[in-house]
């Protein structure tokens, strides 16, 4: 079922994303001209939760659907970064000042398979302790936030939290601690 890319051509190269069209060929020999492609940095997300079981969230302003939303921290993982363990920790310590003493990765999940290349690869950090401030970019406005495993659940049953692919980390990682019944 895969298809044979025929040519690839950039049509946009920006900071944080490219956009790629590509000419391609299906194995019953059918064209598809144009596909367009949006080619992503790798993601990182975590549920990370304080020694006092709290669950620590970021609340912040995103601009395409002009709301507050509360999130996940997480973030784009560096060139710099060695592994996607070293990426989630330096993510969850620049955006919420608390560093953690154990990451379990829970997989990966894409925003959308159809035009998004990239991963979020998702996990769950323990023992949280805040170390520091927070070390934002220059145009990030992160709120710090600590919820209630319940209060958590009740985020989710509520709609409140948007970001489907954290939704996806959330559940995954309530499973893992056995807080997701089936």
């Amino acid at each position: 079922m895969k298809w044979k890319t025929l040519s690839s051509e950039y049509l946009f190269d920006g900071l944080w994303f490219k956009v790629r069209k590509d000419r391609c060929e299906s194995p019953e020999g059918k064209i598809i001209d144009p596909y367009y492609v949006y080619e992503f940095p790798e993601w990182v997300s975590a549920v990370a939760l304080t020694e006092d079981n709290k669950v620590v969230m970021v609340r912040q302003y995103r601009h395409a659907v002009e709301d507050v939303c509360i999130e996940l921290p997480g973030g784009c993982v560096d060139d710099t970064d060695k592994n996607l363990e070293e990426s989630i920790a330096r993510e969850l310590l620049e955006e919420t000042g608390y560093s953690f003493s154990s990451y379990e990765y829970l997989g990966k999940t894409s925003a959308n398979p159809s035009t998004n290349n990239n991963w979020m690869h998702m996990f769950l950090a323990k023992g949280g302790k805040k170390v520091s401030e927070q070390h934002l970019d220059g145009y990030e406005e992160i709120e710090v936030e600590l919820y209630s495993i319940n209060e958590l659940k009740k985020l989710i049953r509520e709609k409140v939290i948007i970001q489907s692919m954290h939704v996806a980390c959330i559940m995954y990682a309530m499973e893992k601690i056995n807080e997701l019944k089936y």
